[in-house]
C-alpha cells in the first residue's frame, strides 16, 4: 500500500463517515483499500466485484468530492476490485505531498451534499414547509425571515434545511452559510464564557454569515445566556437582511422557558410544521429512496413497509437499507419475507418513533444514572459504561451520522463515537454486554 495514498484516504474517511449512513459506511466504504496514486487518480480496492460495482454506483460522487476537499493533487478515484490489483502494484508512485488544511465551509456542521430538495418527497404532510423552504432558497434574506420549521424526529425537517444550505450555495457560491445545532451552539458559548470572552471571534463567527441555520432550537429552553446570545445575533442579523432558518420539535408556542421576546421573534417571518406522512407519501418516500440506491421495488413490498413504519421517516429509510442488505446477503430480491426477518427492531414500536432520547432515557432507567451524567464528562466506571452502551445502541437503531451523535454526548468527536462504537462491537461475545445492549432497546420499546 502506498504511504501517500493511505494518508488521503484516511483523511477523506473522516469526511465520509459524516455523510453516509453507518450501515453503508461499514459495508461499502470502510472495506475499500487505498493501493496507490497513479496517473492523477487515487486508486482504491474493493474486496469483490459486487462491492466495486456498488461503491461506484451508489458513493462515486461523495468519494470525489471528499477527495477534492482533502487535496488538489489528484483529481479523480478509481475503485478496482482485489482481482485487478496486480496491474497497479508495479508501477506504483510517489508524490511530494503538501501539508493542507482540509477546505471546509465556515459551518461547524457541513451541509449534507445528498440532502436536496429534487429528493425529498413532498406530501400533504409537508408541502408548506417545502414550498416556503424553497422561497427561501430562490430569495435568501427576503421571503419568510426567519423560517421555523417543526414537526417531530425523523419527519425531514433537517433534509429541508440541508437542501436550503445546498440550493443557495450553488446559486450564490460566496455566501457564508452557518449551519449548527443548537446543542453545538450552546457548548461553544460555554467554553467562550469559560475564557472570560477574551476575543470576538466566537460573534463574529455567528455573525458575520449571509445565513444562520440552527436545527433543534428547542434545546435553548431554561438556558439565559443562550437565549440572550441568540436574541442578540437574531437581530443584527435579521437588521443587515442575512437569513435566519430555525427547526424545532415543537411551534415558537410550544417551547418553554424562553425569553418572550426571542419567541415573538421566532414568529416574525413564516412558521410551517411538518405532519407524519400518510400511506401515499411513505410508499412514495420508500421508492425514491429505493432508487436513489439504484433498486427496483415492488410496490407491494414497499406498501408492506410503510404500513409496517407509520410516522417517522428517518426509520423507514432504516428498514430499507436492512432490506437491501439482508436481499444482498440472500441473492434475492427484496420481499415481504424479507422485510418481515428486517422488521425485528422495528416492529415493538410500530405506534411510536425512536429518538435519541428515548434511548437516553432507556439506559438512564437500566443502569440507574442521571441524564446529565450520561452525556456529560464523567468518566468514572459505573458512568462510562452505560455510556458506551448508550452510544453502541445509537448508532445501531438510529440512522444519525457519528458527529449528531457526538452532539448529544455533549460535543464528542465523532471519531470518539466510532471508537466507543467498535469496542462495544467487538465485545458482543460477552453474554454480559449482550444482555445489556438488549436490556436498553427493551426499555426503549416499553416507553
Amino acid at each position: 500500500m502506498n504511504n501517500e495514498a493511505k494518508k488521503v484516504w484516511e483523511e477523506m474517511l473522516v469526511l465520509l463517515e459524516t455523510e453516509i449512513n453507518i450501515l453503508s459506511y461499514d459495508v461499502w466504504i470502510k472495506t475499500l483499500e487505498p493501493l496507490a496514486l497513479h496517473d492523477g487518480k487515487l486508486i482504491l480496492v474493493a474486496p469483490s466485484e459486487w462491492g466495486k460495482n456498488e461503491a461506484n454506483a451508489r458513493f462515486m460522487p461523495l468519494i470525489k468530492a471528499a477527495l477534492q476537499r482533502v487535496t488538489s493533487l489528484f483529481t479523480s478515484v478509481e475503485i478496482i476490485c482485489d482481482s485487478e490489483r496486480e496491474k497497479f502494484s508495479s508501477r506504483e508512485e510517489t508524490y511530494e505531498i503538501v501539508e493542507e488544511p482540509i477546505v471546509t465551509a465556515p459551518e461547524p456542521l457541513s451541509i449534507n451534499l445528498k440532502y436536496n430538495f429534487e429528493n425529498f418527497v413532498v406530501g400533504k404532510s409537508n408541502q408548506l414547509a417545502v414550498a416556503a423552504a424553497r422561497a427561501v432558497a430562490e430569495e435568501p434574506g427576503v421571503r419568510y425571515n426567519p423560517l421555523f420549521i417543526y414537526g417531530g424526529a425523523g419527519l425531514g425537517k433537517t433534509h429541508l434545511m440541508h437542501a436550503i444550505g445546498n440550493s443557495i450555495r450553488s446559486s450564490h457560491p460566496k455566501y457564508k452559510i452557518m449551519f449548527t445545532s443548537s446543542e453545538k451552539f450552546v457548548n461553544e458559548l460555554v467554553r467562550y464564557i469559560g475564557r472570560d470572552k477574551d476575543g470576538p471571534s466566537f460573534r463574529d463567527k455567528y455573525r458575520n454569515v449571509d445565513v444562520l441555520m440552527v436545527d433543534d432550537i428547542q434545546f435553548i429552553s431554561g438556558k439565559p445566556s443562550t437565549m440572550e446570545e441568540i436574541f442578540h445575533t437574531f437581530n443584527e442579523l435579521y437588521d443587515s437582511n442575512k437569513q435566519l432558518v430555525f427547526t424545532s420539535d415543537r411551534p415558537p408556542k410550544g417551547i418553554p422557558d424562553i425569553d418572550e421576546r426571542l419567541r415573538t421573534r421566532f414568529e416574525w417571518g413564516f412558521t410551517a410544521d411538518i405532519q407524519p406522512p400518510d400511506l401515499e407519501t411513505r410508499i412514495a418516500i420508500l421508492r425514491k429512496k429505493a432508487q436513489l440506491q439504484k433498486y427496483n421495488i415492488s410496490m407491494d413490498v414497499l406498501a408492506f413497509m410503510a404500513e409496517c413504519i407509520s410516522s417517522n421517516v428517518r426509520e423507514m429509510e432504516g428498514l430499507l437499507n436492512k432490506v437491501i442488505l439482508f436481499s444482498q446477503l440472500n441473492h434475492a430480491q427484496p420481499s415481504i419475507d424479507l422485510v418481515k426477518e428486517a422488521i425485528n427492531d422495528y416492529s415493538a414500536k410500530s405506534e411510536g418513533e425512536i429518538n435519541a432520547d428515548d434511548i437516553v432515557d432507556a439506559t438512564c432507567k437500566c443502569y440507574n444514572v442521571r441524564r446529565e451524567d450520561l452525556l456529560g464528562k464523567r468518566k468514572s466506571k459505573d458512568i462510562v459504561e452505560p455510556r458506551q452502551i448508550c452510544i453502541y445502541v445509537m448508532t445501531e437503531m438510529l440512522d444519525l451520522p457519528l458527529k449528531a451523535i457526538g452532539d448529544i454526548f455533549g460535543g464528542r468527536d465523532h471519531t470518539t463515537i466510532m471508537y466507543t462504537r467498535d469496542k462495544v462491537a467487538q465485545m458482543l461475545n460477552q453474554p454480559k454486554i449482550v444482555e445489556a445492549i438488549n436490556n436498553v432497546k427493551n426499555m426503549v420499546y416499553k416507553k
